[in-house]
């Protein structure tokens, strides 16, 4: 930007505190809360899952049929379909490649390693061309239900684990990959720092449903629910932690241990169909409704300060007080932007604040900027907003695919913009003026409390 000074014409304007109400209402957010779950290759409808209150499908994708053979261009084709179906419905993806459905102890067969990788050799296209639309993945392929146990192919050790998994993360650069149990996790990556640097995340399929979640906790007999806990408190400070549970077990299936437990692990997203006992006791407990909301994480603007009158090449200062209710922080990338909507909405400006609200754990955070209005901006009224995209270009401009902040009249559903009040562009504004067509940040920092 260059610059040339123009007189101070008075004091700077003083910043107006605004304060906003909380809504407990239900919110579509994307990559959090209950998913549905799905089965294929196949024909599959997604349309309905966001008018079910979903924004998250959990993908079983199999691969019985090829346990010898390369998957077959036709059904990489369909499921290329599929992803675009998910796309057009607002929703993200959950994905697993298994070849079998269990049983336990008896499983069907899984693949060779050989037939794995090269399996996610033929899947890399496909993965990288819908990551946009893929939340998270779970390691899978290994043994009964792509769960890493009970490898029919000898794959029950660390060491071809560890090949198949770097294989996979490989294939999808930008996303993290779950793993089923901590044990595994740990001998891998003995500090959690590690897993997260290497995009390493865990899945849990019996939460809460036995003293050790059915050996998810029980590695050759030793029950190792505390030190495992402890390493996924902080793995999951910045991962994604699903699942879903496969029996009650009362009391700690039950709604007080329940939200304890997800609120330590940082719960980001849960099968809505499994189990349905527990499912139930929550609802008969009271506590659905918290779950509901608090999975993941649950954005509210509690304050923000910023001067309401600018002149045209003035210092927009905004400072955002806000809070995080939820289990956890947001998983993916994506950028936070402020934005300068005027009365004609071509005349309108955003700027990346390079803020990384990933960084807003469950907690209280606070961010500041400066801002400078482009000395050409035209005087009026603008709407001054916070956007929160999709990272992916791709998704950037569908606001079913950008974060709500849970407040009341702040959310603008046509454009994805959560409006924090109005800012008078005007002449008559005091303060100092440096000529620059660009709406630019200044400076940006911002800062977290538990």
């Amino acid at each position: 930007m260059t610059s040339c000074a123009a007189p101070q014409t008075g004091p700077e304007p003083a910043p107006v505190t605004h304060t906003y109400v909380y809504s407990d209402a239900s919110i579509l957010n994307p990559e959090r809360g209950f998913f549905t779950p799905y089965e294929l290759p196949g024909t599959a409808g997604f349309s309905p899952v966001r008018a079910t209150g979903n924004t998250l499908v959990h993908l079983n994708i199999r691969l019985d049929d090829w346990r010898e053979s390369d998957i077959p261009q036709d059904v990489l084709d369909g499921l290329q379909v599929n992803f675009d179906d998910i796309r057009d419905a607002g929703v993200k993806a959950i994905i697993r490649f298994a070849y079998n459905q269990g049983p336990y102890p008896d499983s069907e067969p899984d693949a060779s390693k050989s037939r794995i990788l090269h399996h996610i050799e033929q899947l890399t296209p496909f993965l990288r061309a819908n990551t946009d639309v893929i939340a998270w993945v779970e390691a899978g392929f290994i043994g009964a239900w792509g769960e890493w146990h009970t490898s029919t192919n000898g794959l029950d050790n660390i060491q071809d684990k560890q090949e198949i998994l770097n294989a996979l993360l490989a294939a999808i650069p930008e996303r993290f990959v779950q793993v089923r149990y901590p044990a595994n996790i740990i001998e891998m990556y003995p500090s959690p720092e590690d897993a997260v640097s290497a995009r390493v995340a865990h899945h849990n399929d019996c939460f809460l449903s036995s003293n050790t979640d059915v050996g998810t906790y029980d590695r050759d007999g030793t029950i190792t629910i505390e030190r495992d806990q402890k390493y996924l408190a902080e793995l999951t400070r910045f991962t994604p932690m699903s699942g879903e549970s496969c029996a009650p077990n009362p009391p700690r299936s039950e709604c007080t241990s329940a939200i304890q437990e997800m609120e330590l692990l940082h719960f980001s997203a849960i099968n809505e169909a499994y189990h349905k006992g527990i499912l139930r006791s929550w609802e008969d407990g009271g506590c659905m409704e918290e779950i509901n909301n608090r999975m993941g994480y649950r954005l509210s603007l509690t304050s923000a300060d910023f001067n309401e009158q600018v002149r045209p090449g003035g210092i927009l200062n905004l400072t955002v007080n806000l809070e995080n209710s939820g289990f956890a922080s947001i998983v993916n990338q994506r950028d936070l932007y402020v934005i300068l909507v005027g009365e004609d909405i071509t005349a309108s400006y955003k700027a990346n604040l390079e803020i990384d609200p990933r960084l807003w754990e469950p907690g209280k955070a606070t961010f500041t900027a400066k801002l400078h209005i482009p000395s050409n901006a035209a005087d009026g009224n603008y709407a001054l907003a916070l956007w929160l995209p999709d990272e992916a270009e791709s998704l950037q401009n569908n606001p079913e695919y950008t974060i709500q902040f849970a407040n009341e009249n702040v959310w603008d559903e046509a454009t994805g913009f959560n409006v924090l009040g109005n800012v008078l562009v005007t002449e008559s504004a005091g303060g100092a003026s440096e000529r620059g067509k660009d709406f630019i940040v200044l400076s940006a920092e911002s800062s977290t409390s538990k």
